[in-house]
This record gives C-alpha cells, sequence and structure tokens, in this order.
C-alpha cells in the first residue's frame, strides 16, 4: 500500500505562518510539524512508499522530507498550477504513481491519533473517516452513509450526513474506479473541483464504507484557531 498526501495547496487562511512554507510544515508541538508526524507514524505503521503532490515552495518540502531522515522512499509531483487548481488535478498528474497498489490518501493538513490510522489500516475494506458524534459541520467536508456505504463525500450534503475528514484507505479495485474518473474529469477541463465530485458519480460501483473515530483526534488544520485547538489536543495525548 502507498501513502498519497496531497500537499499542493498554498494555505492562505493560515496568514504568515504559511508566507514561506507549505501549511504542512506548520509547528504542532515541539520539534513536530503537521507533515512530519503524519510521516513518522506511516513509518511506524509499516508504509514504505510515499507520493506526495507539491505546489508552493515544493522545493523547500521536499528538501524537509528528506532532512528528517525517514525510512520512506518519496516520490514528489509538482503542480505547476496549483493557484488555477484543485487537487483533483494534482491527482491526475500522479495518476501513473498510483496504479496497482491501495492507497492511503490523505491531506497534508491532516492531524491524527495513531489508534484513528490503526483502525484504517486494519479493516479490510475500502473506508473513509467519519465521527458520529461530532456536530455536522457547515462548511466542510460530510459524508452521507447509506445502508453502511457512503454514497458521497462534499461540503454541501446534509441529510443522511455524518462529519467526515479526508482520510481514505482504499483498495486498489475500489481506488481504480475512481481514479479512472478522475483522469476523465481532468480531460474534460475540470480541475477546480473536489476530487470528491468524481467519487460521487461512482460510489454505486465502489464499496466504501464509514470508519467511525468519535471523538479520537483526527482534524485538519485550516487557520490559526485550529491550530490552538489541535495543540491543545496534543498535549493531552501525550
Amino acid at each position: 500500500m502507498k501513502a498519497l498526501i496531497l500537499n499542493s495547496g498554498m494555505g492562505t487562511r493560515m496568514g504568515f505562518l504559511t508566507s514561506e512554507q507549505p501549511k504542512c510544515m506548520t509547528e504542532i508541538g515541539q520539534d513536530e510539524t503537521i507533515l512530519s508526524r503524519q510521516l513518522k507514524l506511516l513509518q511506524q505503521a509499516g508504509i514504505t512508499e510515499v507520493v506526495m503532490t507539491t505546489g508552493f515552495l515544493g522545493d523547500v518540502l521536499e528538501d524537509y522530507c528528506h532532512a528528517l531522515n525517514l525510512d520512506l522512499n518519496y516520490t514528489f509531483v509538482m503542480n505547476e498550477q496549483y493557484a488555477q487548481t484543485n487537487y483533483i488535478y494534482s491527482i491526475y498528474l500522479a495518476r501513473k504513481h498510483l496504479q496497482n497498489s491501495g492507497i492511503l490518501m490523505l491531506h497534508g493538513d491532516l492531524v491524527f491519533e495513531r489508534s484513528v490510522l490503526e483502525e484504517l489500516l486494519d479493516n479490510k475494506n475500502s473506508c473513509v473517516t467519519i465521527s458520529t458524534v461530532l456536530p455536522l459541520p457547515t462548511k466542510d467536508f460530510k459524508a452521507v452513509i447509506e445502508d453502511g456505504k457512503v454514497t458521497k463525500v462534499g461540503v454541501e450534503f446534509f441529510d443522511n450526513a455524518y462529519a467526515a475528514q479526508p482520510l481514505y484507505k482504499l483498495n486498489w479495485k475500489d481506488w481504480a474506479i475512481w481514479l479512472d474518473r478522475i483522469v476523465a474529469y481532468c480531460k474534460m477541463g475540470q480541475l477546480n473541483c473536489y476530487a470528491e465530485k468524481a467519487l460521487n458519480e461512482v460510489t454505486d460501483r465502489c464499496k466504501i464504507i464509514p470508519l467511525d473515530f468519535g471523538e479520537q483526534l483526527c482534524t485538519e488544520i485550516d487557520n490559526p484557531d485550529d491550530l490552538d485547538y489541535v495543540q491543545e489536543r496534543l498535549v493531552r495525548l501525550i
């Protein structure tokens, strides 16, 4: 299984914190960044192949990853159009590195507990992380669940929906179906939408189930308030 980490965004809502480095390099603890924590957890879980899409200050990000001296093999894919496109296009650019393998896909600003990752990888099904106890967000991702299966993921859904985070474990069969639809979208010029828009057209052919992380830490850092919240939660985990 390979990890796909999406790091091509600009992180403008973080203000000065992302003026000289990608958002994933934001410090969340002593000698720890969002990305260093992700990569260490992946290594501990036995994942050695990491495909990472880059954009803003991509060279800085590559140098940082190598400087961590982790036992990981990196493939970096630069999205030169990072300011005009969404991560659906970054996935399209990385498509040749994402063949014939299960995928653990996550956004580069996501912070999660080790236990969440372990539960995800231990499940034999394709999964996406959701919480049945957290409040339903107004603007962030939600997953629609019908008959125990994920049928839609997006910010616009509210009926039969739960708070969701962009942390997926996808078996090759399901990932191949989604990836084919992503490629079709990009070839039609639809480069500035969520990749989940393509997913929602093929969920009838995939079996992706919800993995409920409950109140465990699994959240994106979009702004300084999110950063404060995550830092406080991590202190309690130590």
